[in-house]
């Protein structure tokens, strides 16, 4: 009989650490997570989402009034730095005992087709979007290696990196080259238990890109394309970031994950 009463202790303990490991899951207690672009609409969101989940944020921008104005609301730690220059990200981010990160920081540049963009904005895109993640990867990384308990970290990328958009040459490209960085990261990173992967958002339909997407003659033919018909909100790219960040996707990594309205899907 005592094999079989272990045999029901052991099931029972696995049951019980079952239940305790779905009571963690999406739970950032005590793990420190910085969000770049942290005023933006969805870093904001995520920053809110983040906290409201137990985690400890440092908020990365470069408007320090806004990043206070933020912290103030959030309780979130502000840290300002501008993205396209390696000393100010060095600085601002190498001493901070990190467990994740959501690279959200960006720049839009112009609509333009190939033949008439300007090389000065597309450069401008490329530094902020791609050479900017991979900074902060560049920077991060070490201290994450260093304390040896895992992490992972979420890029914010675009549907312009799945299909080509018209006017996208400039944004598009930075976000493939943002791809490219989360799929090689994931393949460097995996043996120290630090994931990377990406969300690709379809138009968040703000003050900001209003100005293109909300055109009669942009908009509704986009959305005509789309299977869902509408743009996203904020808080429904915040939700897939928080999810690839957290244990939930514990066996996630390298992915590309598009949050379109089934856009890509065709």
């Amino acid at each position: 009989m005592a094999p079989a009463v272990s045999l029901r202790v052991m099931m029972a303990d696995t049951a019980h650490n079952d239940v305790e490991s779905e009571q963690r899951m999406g739970d950032f207690s005590e793990r420190a997570v910085l969000v770049t672009g942290a005023t933006g609409g969805i870093g904001a969101a995520t920053v809110r989402r983040l906290i409201g989940q137990g985690a400890t944020v440092y908020a990365g921008g470069r408007d320090a009034m806004r990043l206070a104005e933020l912290a103030e609301e959030t309780g979130a730690a502000p840290v300002s730095f501008d993205l396209s220059s390696e000393d100010e990200v060095r600085a601002a981010v190498s001493g901070l005992e990190l467990w994740g990160v959501v690279n959200c920081g960006g720049f839009g540049g112009e609509i333009a087709t190939p033949q008439d963009t300007d090389i000065a904005v597309f450069d401008s895109v490329i530094s902020v979007n791609a050479r900017g993640s991979l900074l902060v990867i560049k920077h991060v990384t070490p201290g994450m290696i260093e304390r040896g308990c895992g992490g992972s970290i979420v890029n914010v990328s675009s549907q312009a990196s799945l299909v080509a958009l018209a006017g996208h040459i400039s944004y598009g490209s930075s976000k493939a080259a943002v791809d490219n960085i989360t799929r090689v990261s994931a393949l460097e990173l995996g043996k120290h238990n630090i994931r990377v992967n990406s969300v690709n958002p379809t138009v968040v339909m703000t003050d900001m890109s209003a100005y293109y997407w909300g055109r009669p003659d942009i908009g509704p033919a986009f959305l005509a394309q789309m299977p869902l018909g509408r743009w996203a909100t904020e808080d429904e790219i915040a939700g897939p970031i928080a999810f690839l960040l957290s244990d939930d996707a514990s066996m996630i990594t390298g992915v590309s994950l598009p949050v379109d309205g089934g856009y890509t899907c065709r």
